[in-house]
């Protein structure tokens, strides 16, 4: 079995497609943006609808951008917090 460093420096390991919320409005909540969106798509003109689906498509690339700087974030507060635990130290580390 490889080490998680292996993993991840094979690739193996991709957060972004691992993490699956379990809150329970999650799939019900998706399900109705799902729902919403066809909903539009058929009462709009492919051509009016295009504007409202690039926005969507920014709006993916801006929460892809926050969901890695909310991961970066995380993984430097747990490192922070071991670097305390083992150290002592109560500054953060930077």
């Amino acid at each position: 079995m490889k080490s998680i460093l292996e993993e991840l420096f094979d690739g193996n390991i991709n957060p972004a497609e691992l993490i699956i919320p379990r809150h329970p409005e999650y799939r019900p909540l998706n399900r109705k943006i799902s729902d919403t969106i066809l909903m539009w798509k058929d009462k709009l003109s492919e051509h009016d609808f295009q504007e409202p689906e690039e926005l969507l498509d920014l709006r993916s690339q801006a929460d892809s951008m926050y969901a890695e700087a909310s991961f970066v974030y995380g993984f430097k507060l747990a490192l922070w917090i071991m670097i305390e635990v083992m150290t002592g130290e109560t500054e953060p580390v930077r």
